[in-house]
């Protein structure tokens, strides 16, 4: 090769070089301009917001008078929905998704299941809150309760919760399902004691990815009766009579002279 191409190489070599120097220099500075946008904003709200953080703040309830408010109510109620969201959600959410990668069959039936699966992770949460308020409410008789408005939101993170159950267990390399079946291993020995402790840290993203997402929604517990001012706490399951609750999603986003107004 002669000299003349030699340098042409390499010089063509080194202004690429350059470029992607350029363009991680580039993706270095939008990077720290979005970290360091998210860190002074997170700052600004604790430098505000951490002094007036004290027990009685979690230890009293909503009043019309700023001071003496409080959101005992609405982290005790939204406690104790996330825990019936996640009792429903996730077990169902992780079975189905073990269940269609690797006991279904590949057909067209598996296949519209796994199109409308897709499709009801981008159903507006809206939707769900109307769903709940027809079947949960009214049809099974549950009422304005903790248990509707955990299994509405059971529902509205199941298919997110399937999804990356399917996408983890798909991550998998096939030579440890065909390893584990050389050695005498049925299938659910299989799925149990390989593929899904390999798969548990994808399930999680996708388990705390959805419980994040119910922990925020607003419109489907509007819908099924929460309320911002309860000056109570739900009570025991035993004494039955479910009765409105509490959630800090809601407590944020809602007017107390309007709530006060109807809890009246």
């Amino acid at each position: 090769m002669k000299q003349d191409e030699v340098r042409q190489i390499r010089e063509l070599i080194a202004r690429h070089k350059r470029r992607d120097f350029g363009f991680g220099l580039v993706g270095l500075a939008c990077l720290l301009i979005g970290v360091l946008t998210f860190t002074a904003l997170f700052v600004d709200m604790a430098i505000k917001g951490v002094p007036r953080l004290d027990w009685d703040f979690f230890t009293s309830f909503p009043s019309r008078r700023a001071g003496q408010a409080g959101i005992l109510s609405a982290w005790v109620g939204s406690t104790l929905v996330m825990l019936v969201t996640a009792a429903v959600a996730v077990p169902l959410g992780v079975a189905a998704g073990v269940y269609l990668e690797e006991y279904a069959r590949k057909n067209w039936v598996t296949d519209v299941i796994e199109i409308n699966i897709t499709n009801l992770a981008g159903v507006p949460s809206i939707v769900y809150g109307l769903l709940a308020l027809g079947l949960f409410v009214y049809a099974f008789g549950l009422g304005q309760s903790i248990l509707a408005a955990g299994l509405t939101l059971a529902l509205l993170i199941l298919p997110v919760v399937i999804v990356a159950t399917r996408e983890a267990i798909r991550s998998i390399p096939q030579s440890i399902r065909e390893g584990a079946y050389a050695l005498g291993a049925t299938q659910w020995q299989t799925v149990k004691d390989h593929i899904l402790p390999y798969a548990a840290p994808g399930i999680l993203t996708g388990v705390i990815i959805g419980m994040a997402r119910a922990i925020g929604e607003t419109a489907p517990v509007i819908t099924i009766g929460a309320l911002t001012f309860i000056a109570f706490l739900p009570p025991s399951p035993l004494e039955g009579n479910p009765v409105r609750v509490a959630v800090l999603a809601v407590h944020r986003d809602a007017d107390p002279d309007v709530q006060l107004d109807l809890a009246a």
